[in-house]
C-alpha cells in the first residue's frame, strides 16, 4: 500500500483495476485489496466521478476510464522515447532482420514503449506497453547498470528475485557482479534469464551527463542465432543508441542546450 497519503491511496487502487486487464467487480477488488470495504468503495467513487475508471451498472464491473486514455496519450507524447526513437528502430530492425525493444524503467520495472518484429517473429513475453521484471531482461540490466548508486539500491532492493529460468539471478549479489560487468563493457545480454530460448544483447540509451533515459536491444531465438551472432551487432546497436540519445537530449533538455551556445 502506498505511503503517499490519499492520493497515493488512489492510484494504488487505479493499478490494482489495471491488473486485472478486463473489468472487474466489486468484490473482486475488495478480495485482493488492503483497504477496507467502505474505504475501497469511496476511492471507487471519486475515481469514477473523476473520469479515471468507468463503471457499467449492467454487469457492475469497474474498468479505466476515458480520462486515462488522454493522460496516457500526453505522456506517450511528452515522456516516452518512442515518438522520437522510431524512425531509428524502423531503420535497425530492418538493418538487423531481428526483433527490437525500446524500453525505459518505471520504477523497479521494465516498461516496454516500443517494439519491431523480426522478419519472422518469434513468441515472446514484452510488447509494447507491457512491463517486465529489471533483473532479468537485457534492457533491464542494461538500465540499471548505469544508475546512481542511490537509485540503484532501491531499484534492487524491490526486486522480486524469482527465478525464471536456470539461468536467472536469485541474489542481489550477483545481479551486482554481473551489473559491474555490463558497466565495463558497455551492454548487456539476456541469457535465457526471463524466458526459455529467448536471448539478446542490450544498450542503455544515456544523455551525455550519463542519465540513463532508457534501454534498446536486439533479440533473437536460441533455435535461430547465438549469442555470439547477436554479440557481432552491437558497434549497431551501439549506433542507434546514441543516435537516440542524441536527439531525446535535446527534446528533453532543451534549456541544457541553450546554455551550451550561450544564446
Amino acid at each position: 500500500m502506498s505511503g503517499d497519503g490519499t492520493v497515493g491511496k488512489a492510484l494504488d487502487v487505479l493499478d490494482q483495476v489495471a491488473r486485472h486487464r478486463h473489468p472487474v467487480r466489486f468484490g473482486t477488488l475488495l478480495a485482493n485489496s488492503d483497504f477496507p470495504k467502505a474505504t475501497l468503495y469511496r476511492f471507487l467513487q471519486t475515481l469514477t466521478n473523476q473520469g479515471m475508471l468507468q463503471y457499467d451498472p449492467d454487469r457492475q464491473t469497474y474498468s479505466l476510464g476515458v480520462r486515462l486514455v488522454r493522460l496516457a496519450h500526453a505522456a506517450w507524447t511528452q515522456s516516452s522515447l518512442a515518438p522520437i526513437a522510431r524512425p531509428f528502430l524502423d531503420q535497425l530492425s530492418s538493418d538487423v532482420g531481428h526483433t527490437v525493444h525500446l524500453a525505459q524503467l518505471d520504477n523497479a520495472q521494465v516498461l516496454y514503449v516500443d517494439k519491431r518484429n523480426a522478419a519472422q517473429p518469434i513468441e515472446m513475453y514484452s510488447d509494447a506497453g507491457k512491463v517486465g521484471p529489471a533483473y532479468c531482461t537485457g534492457v533491464g540490466k542494461a538500465m540499471m547498470a548505469f544508475l546512481p548508486e542511490e537509485d540503484l539500491a532501491r531499484i534492487i532492493k524491490q526486486q522480486s528475485f524469482h527465478r525464471f529460468t536456470d539461468q536467472t539471478y536469485t541474489s542481489a549479489a550477483a545481479l551486482r557482479a554481473e551489473l559491474q560487468a555490463i558497466r565495463e563493457r558497455g551492454y548487456a545480454f539476456d541469457r535465457e534469464e526471463h524466458e526459455p530460448g529467448i536471448i539478446c544483447i542490450a544498450q542503455p540509451i544515456l544523455s551525455d551527463r550519463g542519465r540513463v533515459m532508457g534501454g534498446l536491444s536486439i533479440t533473437g531465438s536460441t533455435r535461430t542465432i547465438t549469442l555470439t551472432q547477436l554479440e557481432a551487432l552491437t558497434p549497431r546497436l551501439a549506433h542507434t543508441a546514441q543516435s537516440i540519445a542524441t536527439v531525446a537530449q535535446a527534446w528533453r533538455f532543451p534549456d541544457s542546450n541553450l546554455q551550451k551556445t550561450g544564446t
